[in-house]
């Protein structure tokens, strides 16, 4: 459970697996040997952070998913070839932490296979003391910020809807995800600014 420096997780030799918790289990972005349904113990999926960037603007955030303490998680666990490590990490690395909001961390993984094996997996976990911390969010806050949030990568709704249909092909809920996707389908999204301003 220790933190990651850079030449370890790029320079370790062995296959890497990778656990996805929220848009990585619906579009990982990069190549894979094996995809199987895991579950780790010890943080929980929250919508805990503010997005300033794919999902939001520092001016209107939209919130995305982090692993937060306590309870437990389940989620896909990605097994990279040793050749492709580096170059999976790096992406990751451009992906998630264009803000530097998560800790990169290692987290023993419980995979949901026959052998059903625990795997150290490469983990992005919410950093408490970034500004992007959201904490816990009453759902009409999340709500609210969901509504709003529109950033680089698209509508913030969509990435909620994408991750809760991803949850249940796996066979489980989330619930408060699940509430909150159910709230976003009678809520129409509010026009874009320039929109509202030709009005």
């Amino acid at each position: 459970m220790s933190e990651i420096t850079l030449p370890t997780v790029t320079t370790a030799k062995g296959d890497l697996w990778v656990f996805g918790y929220g848009s990585l289990m619906w579009r990982p972005g990069f190549e894979f040997e094996e995809r199987v349904p895991a579950r780790l113990v010890g943080e929980h999926r929250a919508l805990c952070v503010y997005s300033f960037v794919h999902r939001g603007t520092p001016e209107q955030p939209g919130l995305v998913l982090g692993l937060d303490r306590g309870g437990a998680c389940r989620g896909i666990a990605f097994r990279v070839a040793e050749k492709n490590r580096a170059d999976v990490v790096a992406n990751l690395r451009a992906r998630e932490q264009v803000t530097s909001v998560y800790r990169e961390v290692m987290r023993s993984v419980w995979l949901e296979n026959e052998a059903r094996e625990r795997v150290s997996a490469l983990v992005y976990v919410v950093d408490r003391g970034h500004v992007q911390y959201a904490g816990r969010l009453s759902l009409a806050d999340q709500h609210r910020h969901v509504v709003q949030g529109h950033g680089q990568s698209g509508a913030n709704r969509d990435y909620v809807t994408a991750t809760v249909k991803a949850i249940e092909a796996e066979g489980f809920r989330d619930t408060q995800l699940h509430q909150l996707a159910t709230m976003l389908h009678g809520t129409h999204a509010p026009a874009p600014a320039e929109d509202r301003e030709n009005r």
